[in-house]
């Protein structure tokens, strides 16, 4: 890319329908900032701390993560409005991300502070005191800080997609949303690394990292002082906060308004918006595949860390490490699958994911080995970002972009809603199998019943058509 530094007499480029670089840069950037807090609170740690390390019921991360989903379900119809009636994203962006980054700290404040401080690389820990059991009133304070920040980083969501058709005509949205993507993926490694020292006073395939160094990080940085999983929480939140001020600083809202917002009829807007969508063809039946394949990737987001400790026998702390090695194809998968977006469309682009998905999944279910797993692993990291840098120019295609913003947030209200029932799918299976058919066999089904979800989805792709994206009339 060769465009100028971003100036107030040029706010766009002239004939490219492009913003300035710094601008497109940070809005990529952000995905790289806030996929450090979903890998390393709502992937690696925070379920693994609250079930291996606390001994809390899968039902109770289930129960945390669907209450959030819910929330998301009850407000997605108010944001939706409030996106569209002014289509000023950026102030809600960095509302819901500062919420975010301050509930994640409390997560850690609260675990150190009300919770026995246990669990793999613990230093200077407590034993739970008499009488102490992990049920889910046990969890009250972490549980409520857990929900607050993620709905809050999930809330942002619809707000920073509808931002994209701003940045780059529609011809490059694929490219640019895959650029953000693979970013979002890298920023996952760096996440990983500059956290997981916090955990186990150690660098993945590097080793232990000296005394002196682990002491000054821990005093620097609050509430870390105990290492283990509880001590990732407060920094994670301050790297979310410090790599989305890019976008806080630099992208803007280039065609803000002051309509009316109707808030009482912003959720008769969701059966209005279901109405409408029957009349772009093709957005209904892709709405649907939506929760379909959101929930199923949120499931396996949620719990594969426990699958790779339970199911296949990683040793705990181990599963950072694999995280960390699966997550580099995904950089390269990501960037790929943007430029088949733009070349071959975002349908295709996105059948073919959800195929190899589906074939992926069956193949986890069947490896004996962990070395199976890791070549299984490998292949899912060069496919986990193609699914959404596909269906941003996807849903793009098959709307109007001044309606975007209530489209956008249809589809997080139909993936939300597929939050709460898919954690809750995977934790009745897994509980109500491993009693009696063993612990393997009870996660080797819950991963079938995403599988499942996967093939649904698939089908009703079948009634989407095949798309560019809507340009601006005004273009």
């Amino acid at each position: 890319m060769h465009d100028p530094l971003p100036s107030a007499a040029h706010p766009m480029h002239p004939g490219t329908g492009r913003a300035p670089v710094l601008e497109r840069g940070s809005w990529a950037l952000y995905d790289f900032a806030n996929t450090i807090f979903s890998m390393n609170v709502a992937t690696l740690y925070f379920s693994v701390w609250l079930i291996a390390d606390l001994g809390a019921s899968n039902q109770a991360y289930a129960l945390g993560n669907g209450i959030s989903s819910l929330l998301v379900v009850l407000s997605v119809p108010i944001l939706g409005a409030l996106s569209d009636a002014r289509r000023r994203r950026k102030p809600w962006v960095v509302g819901f991300t500062i919420a975010a980054c301050v509930a994640c700290a409390a997560i850690g404040v609260f675990g150190q502070e009300t919770l026995p401080i246990v669990g793999e690389g613990t230093i200077n820990g407590s034993t739970a005191p008499a009488g102490w059991h992990p049920t889910i009133g046990a969890f009250g304070w972490v549980l409520a800080a857990f929900i607050v920040a993620n709905y809050c980083y999930q809330a942002a969501q619809p707000f920073y997609n509808a931002m994209l058709p701003e940045l780059v005509p529609p011809d490059e949205q694929g490219r640019l949303s895959g650029i953000g993507t693979a970013v979002g993926y890298i920023g996952t490694i760096v996440g990983l690394l500059l956290v997981v020292p916090f955990f186990n006073g150690a660098f993945p395939l590097i080793g232990a990292i000296p005394t002196a160094m682990l002491a000054t990080l821990r005093s620097i940085v609050p509430f870390t002082s105990h290492a283990g999983r509880v001590s990732t929480f407060v920094p994670t939140a301050i790297l979310f906060l410090l790599f989305s001020l890019p976008l806080f600083v630099f992208c803007r809202d280039r065609h803000p308004r002051t309509g009316r917002i109707e808030w009482r009829k912003a959720f008769a807007n969701v059966a209005h918006t279901l109405r409408d969508a029957r009349d772009h063809h093709g957005a209904l039946p892709f709405i649907v595949a939506s929760f379909l394949y959101q929930d199923a990737i949120g499931t396996i987001v949620s719990f594969m860390a426990l699958y790779a400790v339970k199911a296949m026998g990683f040793a705990k702390g181990a599963e950072t490490t694999l995280f960390l090695v699966l997550t580099v194809p995904a950089i390269f998968g990501s960037y790929a699958a943007g430029r088949l977006v733009d070349r071959f469309g975002a349908r295709r682009t996105l059948v073919v994911s959800i195929v190899s998905w589906i074939v992926l999944l069956v193949a986890m279910i069947l490896v004996p080995t962990q070395q199976g797993f890791w070549v299984v692993g490998l292949f899912i990291g060069l496919i986990f970002g193609a699914v959404p840098t596909a269906e941003r120019p996807m849903l793009l295609s098959l709307v109007p972009e001044e309606e975007a913003g209530r489209f956008f947030s249809l589809m997080l209200l139909s993936s939300r809603a597929a939050a709460i029932a898919g954690p809750w799918v995977w934790a009745m299976t897994v509980d109500g199998f491993e009693p009696t058919r063993g612990t393997g066999f009870a996660y080797r089904a819950a991963v079938l019943t995403v599988a499942l979800m996967f093939a649904a989805a698939l089908v009703l792709m079948r009634f989407v058509p095949d798309r560019r994206p809507h340009r601006d009339a005004s273009a």
